[in-house]
């Protein structure tokens, strides 16, 4: 159901890099992390770690204890709006309860920042939000 989930998440100076490194991986145990160092609007350093999983049975895993993790009425509620016309759909995680193997998603503010490409054919929100509406209902 899912092509591939791209993430990523800043770390500022006042963050541990480890820390934010296993709370992504605490979402996505198998991601590959990638760092890139940059500078933030005050000359301040930020540290964008990344990536992509694209393995079905990673994906599936994910899917699978998203749907055990979080408020299901939340998330069938919010489908519409996290979701483009491409069948990308976005969610944001908290950091720090991500780091405490807490799933709690957020609408706005420092997270992690997932885009899952749902596999769609033709690739279009409708049929997008009526496939993950379908798993979260079932």
């Amino acid at each position: 159901m899912i092509h591939n989930i791209k993430f990523r998440a800043f770390v500022y100076e006042d963050e541990s890099a480890d820390e934010i490194s296993q709370a992504i991986l605490n979402i996505l145990p198998e991601a590959e992390i990638e760092a890139e160092e940059a500078e933030g609007l005050l000359e301040n350093k930020i540290l964008i770690l990344s990536g992509v999983v694209s393995k079905k049975r990673y994906t599936k895993a994910f899917f699978n204890t998203l749907l055990e993790s979080v408020d299901l009425d939340k998330l069938n509620d919010d489908l519409e709006r996290k979701m483009d016309e491409k069948g990308n759909w976005f969610l944001r995680f908290d950091k720090s309860d991500a780091f405490d193997e807490k799933w709690t998603i957020l609408d706005k503010g420092d997270a992690i920042h997932l885009k899952v490409k749902i596999a769609a054919f033709p690739a279009k929100k409708q049929i997008a939000v009526d496939k993950v509406r379908e798993a979260i209902l079932n």
